[in-house]
């Protein structure tokens, strides 16, 4: 389960993932490794965004495949495949770590102006991801778990404050503070997706 393993050619790559699923459910070792190799680079992503230790992350990667692995009989898959069901898998393990190393509380005050959603989403399809993923590895724990699940995981602030155990007003805060130290750590970049006058 390696990340950089080499590319492996077969039959695996031209199924769907349910074909691969039912495979894996009856104990064919190849279809799960190629199901490993179809969406390992993403998981790893996600548990990157969301945990500022990489060893932490491929440990969660890797418990979130064995659990694919593990549960595979029971799954029912959407339109979108594995996917979807392994990053909310990842989102939740590492929720998990974050609550195990600290049970800290939100008191913060609802801002007075919020930025738009939009600008995180901008910063990514600009090729910025590396800095903008350095950048969150900066922010205070809490911001930087509510901005990787409303924009990286698409949950809306109320399932991002389920997921948090915190309240609706509570992740607007964490939205608006995380968005504002990510235009402050990367001004340069978000002055040229701002509008002229809108700085």
């Amino acid at each position: 389960m390696e990340p950089g393993s080499a590319h492996r050619s077969g039959p695996e790559e031209s199924e769907d993932d349910t074909t691969l699923l039912a495979r894996v459910a009856a104990g064919q070792a190849e279809a799960f490794r190629g199901l490993v190799d179809r969406h390992l680079t993403t998981v790893l992503a996600v548990a990157r965004r969301m945990l500022k230790d990489d060893a932490e992350a491929e440990d969660v990667a890797q418990e979130a495949l064995l659990r694919l692995w593990r549960n595979a009989a029971g799954l029912e898959l959407g339109p979108g495949g594995v996917r979807p069901w392994l990053r909310r898998v990842v989102s939740n393990l590492c929720i998990d770590r974050v609550r195990s190393r600290r049970n800290t509380m939100v008191t913060d005050a609802v801002p007075e102006v919020i930025e738009p959603a939009s600008q995180v989403r901008h910063l990514a399809e600009r090729e910025l991801s590396g800095r903008v993923d350095a950048a969150l590895k900066g922010l205070p724990e809490r911001q930087r778990l509510a901005l990787t699940l409303f924009h990286y995981e698409g949950m809306s602030q109320i399932e991002v404050g389920e997921v948090l155990g915190i309240s609706d007003e509570a992740v607007e805060s964490l939205l608006a503070r995380g968005r504002r130290t990510l235009k402050g750590l990367l001004k340069d970049e978000w002055r040229g997706l701002m509008p002229e006058g809108d700085e």
